[in-house]
């Protein structure tokens, strides 16, 4: 029972922090703005920030403080590089001048504000498109940092069982022991039945793979600092991934694998061309279903989980609060799963590519 009430305990506290956690940008808010709005919240909270949003609360005066964690704005327009602290932009209230620029932060994204300070816009077919000008952008964003703290962990990780091994040969013990299993299962059942012979040569790069979104999805479901960015659930993330297996594809690619691919054997001449069309669009087409299927998983775990904590919130009753959070709790579960699914089959796939493009002609 006790385990139970610890379960439910944990489960409220998770569910009010991803609450707090999603509406970092309630600052921006106009004052039209009015009740719950589910949607925003979830969008402000999949998308990447230039703050990390710790919690916000009312003070004694009745004013909303917003506890956020600055992070380095790193500008670079019209020859002039421009670098200071998030906190600057006070949660997008202020504008902020560095020589002849200056800058604003709108919706979580920096331009360059307008001769009114401000930010101009047009109406063009319905939507509401930004006219400022944007300056290039190389900060230090939420998903950024939260990938260097996962680099980091991951470097100490494996430092550490690297370090046990030349100790305890054959005696795993503690995170050695933890991280054994793992370790062999992808070796044995991802890389190994794909790459034959060429294991060893591809085996750094799937492991860096593996563990990188394994670890990153991890850290996601964590609705605390450091955890809950949103780091593959970003395109660019899963895209960039992807884009090494690309690589790795194609410039590993043996005379056998081009020649099926741009001039198959063993059909006749004139469908030739036929087929070389439809391999190059392979191609971008397997890169493609990488970035995807990765973002698309677990951007969708997040709003789900997001979407029933704010049931509470929309029926404005604490009578939902136990089948919403039991539900809640139920997602969490099941996102820990999808975290370990979502790494093994983006290993496996890349493995079965590189496989494909390095195997010897029989």
């Amino acid at each position: 029972m006790n385990h139970f009430l610890r379960l439910v305990l944990f489960s409220l506290l998770f569910a009010s922090v991803n609450v707090a956690f999603a509406s970092e940008d309630g600052h921006e808010k106009t004052e039209e703005d009015e009740g719950f709005n589910v949607s925003e919240l979830i969008m402000h909270h999949i998308k990447d920030a230039h703050d990390w949003h710790i919690l916000d609360y009312t003070n004694d005066s009745g004013e909303e403080v917003v506890v956020t964690v600055p992070l380095p704005i790193i500008l670079f327009h019209d020859g002039q590089l421009d670098v200071f602290m998030s906190s600057e932009f006070e949660h997008g209230h202020k504008t902020v001048t560095k020589g002849s620029n200056t800058y604003i932060l709108y919706h979580n994204k920096i331009y360059l504000a307008d001769e009114n300070g401000g930010i101009t816009m047009s109406e063009e077919d319905v939507k509401h498109v930004i006219e400022n000008e944007t300056p290039w952008d190389f900060s230090i964003t939420k998903n950024v940092l939260s990938m260097i703290i996962v680099s980091i962990i991951i470097l100490l990780v494996f430092i550490s069982v690297a370090k046990s091994y030349k100790k305890r040969p054959g005696r795993p013990k503690g995170l050695q022991a933890f991280m054994e299993p793992l370790i062999l299962f992808v070796k044995d059942e991802i890389v190994e039945p794909n790459l034959g012979k060429k294991t060893e040569k591809f085996l750094p790069f799937l492991f860096t793979i593996f563990f990188f979104i394994l670890f990153n999805n991890l850290m996601g479901i964590i609705p605390i600092f450091p955890g809950g960015a949103n780091v593959t659930g970003n395109i660019a993330v899963t895209m960039t991934l992807a884009l090494f297996t690309f690589f790795a594809i194609n410039l590993n690619g043996n005379k056998h694998y081009w020649k099926h691919t741009l001039w198959m054997p063993g059909v006749p001449v004139f469908v030739k061309p036929i087929l070389a069309i439809v391999e190059l669009l392979g191609l971008i087409v397997k890169p493609f279903a990488l970035t995807v299927r990765l973002f698309a998983n677990i951007t969708a775990g997040h709003i789900i989980i997001l979407s029933l904590v704010s049931l509470i919130f929309i029926f404005e009753s604490a009578a939902v609060s136990p089948g919403s959070i039991i539900f809640v709790l139920f997602m969490n579960c099941l996102e820990l799963l999808v975290a370990f699914l979502q790494a093994y089959i983006f290993t496996a796939l890349s493995a079965l590519f590189i496989g494909a493009a390095v195997e010897e002609h029989h």
